[in-house]
């Protein structure tokens, strides 16, 4: 797993997880490679790492990996790291893990923008700015209230990875609980953020407009200096 995943996992874990012993997080695809999110996890909540094979970090391993063996409503957070893109049929797992969270509980995924062909044991798909827009339709077309409280791009890692992060919550009525946004701390763009009173801020910036942007602005800053001198 590569450093920018982790950072945003130890950002959304100190911004939308309480630590205490009666919290539930369940990992998604929790097989340490190269680390996992578990090592980022606050450190007295009660963990639970799925996967469809054996291996470090796993404590269940999945027959079906698009049923997920816990009840309805049982799990306050649930989380995904670089395994979506591994999923043949992502929108049938998202709708598991908003199934097993309680009403207020919130989801975390993390999914590559671009980044290599990789084989585990597929490599299908790569998120894009509206992904987390779209997702949330698809769970509310299944029949559940979820509300995508952010999502965003992050800056391309050494590896060459980006990053899509989407935080969601499963009923829209507990988004007032979530006042912290991990957009609001990091240097991301294409951000898409809910505020704690409904408003939504869509800032469509990639990443080439927003270096022309601060190009510009220090341009604008010289020639005012130039003026002055």
């Amino acid at each position: 797993m590569h450093d920018g995943a982790m950072q945003f996992a130890r950002q959304f874990f100190d911004l939308y997880v309480d630590n205490n012993n009666d919290v539930k997080i369940v990992d998604i695809g929790a097989q340490d490679v190269n680390g996992s999110l578990r090592l980022v996890a606050p450190s007295n909540c009660q963990y639970i790492g799925v996967d469809f094979v054996r291996g470090k970090g796993v404590d269940i391993v999945l027959d079906d990996p698009y049923s997920l063996p816990f009840e309805d409503s049982s799990i306050d957070v649930c989380v995904c790291s670089s395994c979506f893109e591994h999923s043949e049929f992502f929108w049938l797992l998202f709708n598991e893990m908003i199934r097993i969270l309680k009403p207020d509980g919130v989801l975390y995924i993390n999914v590559p923008s671009n980044g290599a062909f990789h084989r585990f044991p597929v490599d299908c798909w790569r998120f894009y700015p509206d992904s987390g827009i779209a997702l949330q339709n698809w769970g509310r077309r299944s029949g559940y209230s979820v509300i995508l409280a952010e999502s965003f791009l992050g800056p391309k890692q050494k590896e060459g990875w980006k990053d899509f992060v989407g935080v969601f919550v499963k009923d829209s009525t507990f988004l007032n609980k979530y006042r912290r946004r991990i957009c609001d701390f990091s240097n991301v763009f294409n951000v898409y953020s809910v505020g704690n009173q409904g408003t939504r801020d869509l800032m469509d910036y990639s990443e080439p407009k927003r270096k022309r942007l601060k190009l510009k602005k220090i341009l604008s800053w010289l020639n005012v200096r130039a003026i002055s001198a």
